[in-house]
């Protein structure tokens, strides 16, 4: 049985790992992960025709904790624990639910001191007492009439919720605390830049928290700018953003088949390569020849995608300049996001001309893919890999390389 400290508007957690409020998603899998032999039976809920609609929830079904992650920005909303008897609690060091401590009323009194009165939600049948960041819900079974205020003496807690502010149905998941950014660098946006002809690059705006030496050295969350566009060198995208999580060797080219000419090809002796920046949600792939950007690849990290957890969601914004016809002729300016449907694209960029390619993933390994194909799109210079629930799973931006004399002159990069 699990043994955690509770800490409201924070966090619940013991001396080898903790699930902060904010925490990314991925690390509180990572926790799960590491911890599987202690931690087991994990189940992961979300609403595969409206993903954005519901909370992704992790379900700890051995231990009655399930951790609330917001379905847009996929960080810790609200920490529950629904079943106290599967759980031991302290706060401030002292149990207050074990096998052999009821957490009564009384003894919530006890340890966590006076709050305001109580609320009663009839239709639940449940008495709230509330603290800042901290909810416990009372089950009223044995009483035919509920009183309006004071809970009545010996009942017992349903359920804990631990949330940001004061109110458990308005809370939001917080910013990112400092301890969870572990000397990783975090994309809280990424914009493509472009012209009228197609996308041109990448603006990032990456967060970090430094790592100096000291304990207090820089405690403090610090935001920075980085450019990255088509016919930069890998020591330029080395430069911005530092060393990928891992460089991925092409073994073979699946979409050749469908270009004009696949015979006419002459097979290279080098492969291409990405570099994989799984925390930014970005692949950037380099020419195996020259070694400039040649491709990037946005991932939105959308649940029932067979690559879900292996990227963080990547929170891009594209600009589209949308040509209207007729005698005044204007262009109208429209912003393509990661949660941008696939028939709302097609609204403002037209149906593309060609079927879909049809995209089925599967491991050496495992031939089965559970959550089945997707479909790629191929407009202006963007290929939109769509799901079957009709939401992006990723976009791939394409573009000219600028022969390298042309490459633009960064001091910083040199």
């Amino acid at each position: 049985m699990l043994d955690l400290e509770v800490v409201p508007e924070r966090s619940l957690g013991n001396e080898q790992w903790e699930f902060a409020l904010g925490m990314p998603l991925a690390q509180a899998i990572s926790i799960l992960q590491k911890h599987c032999r202690i931690i087991k039976n994990v189940q992961v809920l979300y609403s595969e025709q409206m993903p954005l609609s519901h909370d992704l929830i992790l379900n700890l079904t051995q231990d009655g904790i399930k951790l609330l992650f917001d379905a847009c920005n996929q960080r810790l909303k609200v920490i529950e624990v629904y079943d106290l008897s599967k759980v031991k609690l302290k706060y401030c060091g002292v149990h207050f639910n074990s096998q052999a401590i009821a957490p009564t009323i009384e003894q919530i009194d006890q340890s966590f001191g006076a709050t305001h009165p109580g609320v009663y939600n009839a239709a639940e049948q449940l008495f709230h007492l509330n603290f800042r960041g901290l909810s416990f819900s009372f089950q009223l079974d044995s009483w035919s009439e509920a009183p309006k205020y004071e809970i009545p003496h010996g009942a017992t807690v349903r359920r804990m919720y631990i949330y940001s502010g004061n109110n458990l149905q308005e809370t939001k998941a917080p910013v990112m605390p400092l301890a969870c950014y572990l000397g990783n660098v975090y994309a809280e946006s990424v914009l493509v830049l472009r012209d009228g002809a197609g996308p041109l690059g990448l603006k990032l705006r990456l967060l970090t928290a430094g790592c100096g030496p000291g304990v207090l050295a820089d405690t403090k969350v610090r935001a920075v700018e980085r450019n990255i566009y088509f016919g930069d060198s890998c020591q330029d995208v080395l430069s911005a953003l530092g060393s990928p999580h891992k460089v991925f060797y092409k073994s073979e080219d699946k979409m050749k088949i469908h270009s004009p000419s696949p015979h006419k090809q002459v097979p290279s002796k080098c492969n291409d390569y990405f570099f994989n920046y799984y925390i930014l949600g970005v692949d950037i792939l380099f020419d195996s020849t020259t070694h400039l950007v040649k491709k990037f690849v946005l991932h939105t990290n959308y649940p029932g995608h067979y690559n879900f957890n292996i990227y963080h969601r990547c929170d891009f914004k594209i600009p589209l300049i949308i040509k209207k016809d007729g005698a005044d002729a204007q262009s109208e300016d429209c912003i393509l996001t990661t949660y941008s449907k696939w028939d709302q694209i097609q609204e403002l960029l037209g149906h593309p001309m060609e079927k879909p390619v049809v995209l089925h993933r599967s491991s050496s390994a495992n031939n089965t893919n559970p959550f089945g194909s997707t479909f790629c799109f191929g407009l202006q210079r963007m290929i939109f890999e769509v799901m079957q629930n009709n939401h992006i799973a990723s976009v791939t931006l394409y573009g000219a390389p600028r022969p390298s004399s042309l490459a633009r002159a960064d001091p910083s990069a040199h």
